[in-house]
């Protein structure tokens, strides 16, 4: 009997930051500068790369949005390798995500942005009760469609917004 394939998230470093670029490259149609792995490495429990068998195949990086309005959790980037969808990789990182919002308990949405034509990530998020609440026009540069969908999850507060 063949074991169970492991899927597991470990800690971005400076050791392996390299391995997110390069998955980032492959993942997304858009190129991301030294300043966002700079942040992804100070981002602690908010950036993760997924392993499926001790190989890098996905990776999740969020950061904390903080607004007149509140605290929303921003997903910048949440992909896995193409081979490896499916596989419950892309599950198994966003309910890290989701736990991280329940810990803190003050985080009053989740939200990102994807590409207009992207229907299988679309269809991913929506499983989770992601709604799209807007279509931001011309958001990408360089890439077609250059149109995004911005999906959010709201989340149920349990202290009913008492600051």
């Amino acid at each position: 009997m063949k074991p169970k394939a492991r899927s597991e998230l470990g800690d971005v470093t400076v050791h392996n930051i390299k391995q997110l670029k390069k998955l980032n490259s492959v993942v997304f149609p858009v190129t991301y500068n030294e300043k966002f792995y700079k942040d992804v490495l100070e981002g602690g429990e908010l950036a993760k790369l997924a392993y499926y068998n001790d190989i890098v195949v996905g990776g999740v990086c969020c950061r904390v949005d903080k607004s007149e309005e509140g605290r929303r959790l921003y997903i910048m980037t949440l992909g896995c390798l193409a081979p490896y969808r499916r596989l419950g990789i892309g599950t198994v990182m966003l309910e890290h995500v989701l736990k991280i919002c329940e810990k803190d308990g003050n985080i009053d949405n989740i939200y990102l942005h994807v590409q207009v034509s992207n229907q299988g990530a679309i269809d991913f998020y929506k499983k989770f009760g992601f709604e799209i609440i807007e279509t931001k026009k011309q958001y990408y540069k360089r890439i077609d469609p250059a149109d995004a969908y911005v999906l959010q999850k709201t989340l149920k507060r349990s202290d009913n917004k008492k600051e």
